[in-house]
């Protein structure tokens, strides 16, 4: 604050943080208080809000329990509540999608920051950022279009007779997963980026002239170094992958269900809009468990990840 102070003068600072403040209160805080009240509160007619029957439940939250199906678990037989193995399998693979955007970000991310030739920087950032201004909703098409039966990829490996006919790759997660790794793979690479290229090339240098393989080198020197980037491009694309609606309304099969699917079904078809709320809270509280469990499991500070 003492910085700003000086940077900016004490008018500029105060303006800043009040609108700061009232960007939170409006866009972030209010919002949730509001669908935390509504949450608790059961679907009745209009006449009937604000009388005797309009009290706080739980019921909503309890609905989630509602209606179980039996499937199988990692070859187990299982009986599940419908919308608890929705959001299991939500959790699970946005978890995936999180992983593989790291394996996918980290090879080009270390050959940006420790190899590339910095004036060709630029460039490479503006490729990486074209894809940035088409919507989210025409990527997903783009890629429905690519992924159909009888689609491009389809076409492509049928006339090199890599594969003997057309592959319905929208299956199952299969198309999901697809899309939400294309469209979330940058908010992974920027962070990892960013923090591998702070790293002093001198380490690295003195563990190969110590006789330290590749894999040793990346194991006790970068990726300890990287944390703070890897954690904050995790929090960002797993949060993202959980909270999406698009893609895995455009590129899901007739097997795969996202848990936003649900809210938006409870909103929209069901016209339940309190126990979208519920579940919506369920989602946020949930994620938001989780990404701080692996923030420990980690040893991650919320400040190591807003750096």
């Amino acid at each position: 604050m003492g910085d700003m102070f000086r940077r900016y003068g004490r008018v500029a600072t105060l303006i800043i943080c009040l609108l700061t403040a009232f960007w939170l209160a409006m866009l972030v805080v209010l919002p949730n208080i509001t669908l935390l009240e509504s949450s608790f509160r059961p679907l009745l007619p209009v006449t009937e809000i604000g009388g005797p029957a309009d009290q706080y439940t739980l019921a909503n939250y309890i609905k989630v329990f509602n209606g179980s199906i039996d499937t199988t678990l990692m070859g187990i037989p299982v009986n599940i509540p419908v919308h608890v193995l929705t959001f299991s399998l939500t959790i699970f693979y946005s978890l995936l999608v999180t992983i593989l955007c790291f394996l996918l970000t980290y090879p080009l991310a270390y050959y940006m920051a420790k190899i590339l030739n910095p004036r060709s920087l630029p460039t490479i950032f503006l490729l990486l950022c074209v894809p940035l201004l088409v919507s989210e909703v025409l990527r997903a098409f783009a890629w429905w279009i690519i992924l159909a039966l009888k689609g491009p990829l389809s076409t492509l490996l049928v006339t090199l007779h890599v594969i003997d006919k057309p592959v319905r790759w929208i299956s199952g997660y299969n198309g999901v997963m697809i899309g939400l790794v294309y469209t979330y793979v940058l908010f992974m690479i920027f962070p990892v980026y960013n923090a591998m290229s702070s790293l002093d090339s001198n380490q690295i240098e003195a563990a190969e002239d110590l006789g330290s393989p590749w894999w040793r080198t990346h194991l006790r020197i970068v990726l300890p170094h990287c944390k703070p980037g890897i954690a904050s491009g995790s929090v960002m694309v797993f949060m993202l992958s959980a909270g999406s609606l698009l893609v895995p309304t455009i590129l899901g099969s007739t097997t795969s269900q996202w848990f936003t699917q649900t809210i938006q079904q409870w909103m929209f078809d069901a016209l339940d809009w309190n126990t979208a709320a519920a579940y919506a809270f369920l989602l946020l509280l949930m994620c938001t468990l989780f990404v701080s469990l692996v923030m420990k499991l980690f040893r991650v500070k919320l400040s190591d990840i807003a750096k």
